[in-house]
């Protein structure tokens, strides 16, 4: 039976079921703890749940699944962040009953932040990038394994690419015991399985960068390629909900800590309070960078003698970050980039593209003419140098045109 009044219930999840418990907002219990199998939660959220009821639970394993189920019957969900809730309330003796009581009682004194709920465009991207990730991590660990066969045997690797399949037939004519030579062979099988279905999720990237403008213009930065912009624009999501490039950096962990009380004012590292999956990607793309783009060659120059190479490229990090803010909120293309190498990078981006998936059917010149124009840079560009071979022409600029 439905109770009457304004109810705000704390929800415990687990793997198959959870422990819900309301209260008002006297803090007065109204609703005792219920353990509702997760089998049976739909026909809960029917006889229970009104459009009066405030529902909170934490960020676990599916839980946009069950905020989009809950949605449908409360009148508002909050997600909050396990990390946030510790810092709120510390407990020596936790169990379901009091993390759902904990939850409910902080949702109404309002002392709870939601974290952002992003569509479910943006919740398919995560999980693709998710994969790739797995993928790679597999990858890796298999090739750690078939190098320590090496390295235990005193043996020297095949020429080239050790793990291409023309190398199969070397690595199964080693001479190794029966159970240790049935190791190495279900490791080249993961690899070369992690690799191929790389190579799928890079695609399905490559051919999202071609659709979403927003990833397009993020890859013209220097260090960013197709899997650096689908990741960034994946964790980031809307940028509008930054309202400057601060709070994108703080948002990834890459600002730093201070503790600024009376006359003490001190800051430290990075606070890494933030997501993991974008703060890497752009440390990576700090590394490319810092190696490959004069400016951020000459920024790494300037810092390292006294912060050190690591904390160098950890601020190049956030000085890219601050400029993927500018690029996405602003629709700016980035100030330090060269039009010369912005077009051999869109060339690049063209051919692997592919003709037959360029809008239009467009030629590779085409694509990379129409990057550059969305970029609002390279109008006077004609053409492209491309290796030993002739300059590739390219078409007029339209902004020309106008003009």
């Amino acid at each position: 039976m439905k109770e009457n009044g304004k109810r705000y219930i704390g929800l415990d999840v687990h793997k198959h079921y959870l422990i819900a418990l309301g209260v008002d907002e006297n803090l007065e219990v109204v609703m005792p703890p219920r353990r509702v199998e997760l089998s049976n939660l739909e026909s809960w959220m029917k006889k229970t749940l009104t459009r009066q009821d405030e529902v909170v639970l934490e960020m676990t394993t599916n839980t946009w699944q069950l905020y989009d189920e809950l949605s449908a019957y409360a009148g508002s969900v909050t997600v909050v962040h396990p990390p946030h809730v510790a810092l709120i309330t510390r407990s020596q003796v936790m169990t379901d009953k009091i993390a759902a009581s904990i939850l409910a009682r902080l949702l109404a004194k309002g002392l709870l932040v939601g974290i952002w709920v992003p569509p479910q465009e943006v919740r398919e991207l995560r999980g693709l990038v998710a994969q790739r990730q797995k993928m790679t991590r597999l990858a890796t660990q298999g090739k750690n394994r078939l190098h320590a066969v090496i390295q235990r045997h005193h043996l020297m690797p095949p020429e080239g690419n050790p793990f291409a399949k023309t190398n199969n037939g070397l690595w199964e004519s080693l001479s190794l015991g029966r159970l240790e030579k049935m190791n190495l062979q279900s490791d080249l099988e993961t690899l070369q399985f992690a690799e191929k279905q790389q190579g799928h999720l890079q695609a399905e990237m490559t051919g999202i960068a071609v659709e979403n403008e927003e990833i397009g213009r993020l890859l013209h930065i220097s260090g960013f390629g197709v899997i650096t912009a689908v990741t960034v624009y994946a964790a980031i999501g809307d940028i509008s909900r930054f309202e400057d490039a601060e709070h994108l950096v703080g948002y990834a962990g890459l600002g730093t800590r201070v503790h600024d009380s009376g006359m003490t004012t001190r800051t430290g590292k990075i606070t890494k309070a933030g997501r993991r999956d974008l703060r890497v990607a752009l440390v990576e793309a700090a590394h490319v960078a810092a190696n490959s783009h004069p400016h951020w060659k000459a920024e790494l120059a300037r810092l390292q003698p006294r912060l050190g190479y690591n904390k160098s490229i950890v601020a190049i990090a956030r000085k890219l970050l601050v400029t993927v803010w500018h690029v996405l909120a602003r629709k700016v293309a980035d100030r330090f980039a060269e039009p010369k190498k912005v077009s051999k990078k869109m060339l690049r981006f063209a051919y692997k593209v592919g003709k037959g998936n360029r809008p239009g059917r467009q030629t590779a010149a085409q694509f990379a003419r129409e990057r550059l124009d969305t970029l609002g840079m390279g109008q006077d560009l004609t053409s492209i140098s491309w290796g030993s071979k002739k300059p590739i022409p390219l078409p007029p600029s339209a902004l020309l045109k106008k003009k």
